[in-house]
């Protein structure tokens, strides 16, 4: 290696962290990770709650892997984005506002579902905030994507426990197995069997629309192709799921109940998972129209919106940013502190 190079390379690894950040973007940076932090801590127990279900509750196990995609997603808009000079934004401070809005009110009226969303709004608008409009749409994949770190799903199981039992219970008669069905209970002539809320099939549906929206938006440029592909990302897992609950019914007509739950045990996990999205992506492999680094926008398709411009001419300067959204959070802390134990009351 020429001792130049050697040199160069020295140097660049004496560099700290901060030195490889552009000048333009180092400020807006520490807006954000000091946004974050504070919000964060105002929202503490949300993300407690919210990790809690992501790392306990099987339904929620996939929103572990969100953050991870997310990076990737930033990762794969690194050259487009150093092209960019990051500028805060008062719609982004907007944006920290209606998140915290939404907190609160999830926060005084005890509904997790409003209050979990609202303490993700807040970070996503701080990224706008911090960052500014024309960043902003160049993230607008991850920043959308943000969404499914809030845990939902469970209002679904209901419905679905009766989809499943219907499908169930028509594939079983098509069988010819004698079956009568109240519910979601089918009895059979070698038992009873139960749709319960672990068979509903909900954590593989809500897994699949989280899976089927970053491939819609990486791999398709048609909204056409995006709508057929999220759809049949919708009905065919809870079509499986119904064919999933017919097998067990059909194998214990002939093994035994104990042997059918024994393999439905086995089956029924991201083995099932994995196979409904073989059939998906293999399906959709025609179809795909660009590779997932070549999603978004581009800096000159965004520069040519005029709206942009409109937009930022209500910027702010990092220093008046950072002291809305302290303030912001600090009066959310505190209504929720005044107001939050006589709500509950």
């Amino acid at each position: 290696m020429p001792p130049e190079a050697t040199e160069t390379q020295r140097s660049w690894q004496q560099q700290s962290f901060l030195d490889k950040v552009p000048e333009a973007w180092r400020a807006p940076l520490g807006l954000l990770v000091l946004a974050a932090l504070g919000l964060c801590f105002v929202t503490a127990r949300e993300w407690s709650e919210m990790v809690h279900q992501w790392w306990n509750i099987d339904t929620y196990s996939h929103i572990l892997l969100v953050p991870l995609i997310i990076i990737w997603l930033v990762w794969l808009r690194t050259d487009e984005l150093l092209k960019l000079a990051p500028r805060p934004s008062a719609l982004g401070l907007g944006l920290v506002a209606a998140g915290l809005g939404l907190w609160l009110v999830g926060r005084l009226t005890d509904i997790n579902l409003l209050a979990h969303a609202g303490a993700v709004g807040a970070l996503q608008g701080a990224v706008v905030a911090a960052l500014g409009v024309r960043v902003a749409l160049m993230l607008a994949l991850p920043l959308a994507f943000a969404a499914f770190l809030v845990p939902f799903g469970d209002e679904m199981i209901p419905a679905l426990q009766m989809i499943t039992a219907e499908i169930a219970i028509w594939l079983t008669h098509w069988s010819g197995i004698p079956a009568v069905v109240d519910g979601i209970y089918i009895e059979t002539p070698v038992g009873l069997f139960i749709v319960a809320e672990a068979c509903s099939g909900v954590k593989f549906l809500i897994a699949m629309v989280t899976l089927a929206v970053l491939v819609c938006y990486t791999c398709f440029e048609r909204w056409s192709r995006r709508a057929a592909f999220m759809v049949a990302s919708i009905i065919i897992p809870i079509i499986a799921n119904g064919i999933r609950a017919w097998g067990t019914i059909y194998i214990a007509q002939s093994q035994g109940v104990e042997f059918a739950a024994g393999f439905d045990h086995i089956f029924y996990g991201w083995i099932f998972f994995g196979i409904v999205v073989v059939i998906l992506i293999a399906g959709a492999w025609r179809f795909f129209e660009r590779e997932p680094e070549d999603y978004g926008w581009s800096v000159d398709e965004i520069a040519a919106w005029p709206w942009v411009a409109k937009i930022e001419r209500s910027d702010t300067t990092v220093s008046a940013a950072a002291g809305a959204i302290a303030a912001m959070a600090f009066a959310a802390a505190m209504i929720v502190a005044i107001v939050g134990p006589k709500a509950i009351g």
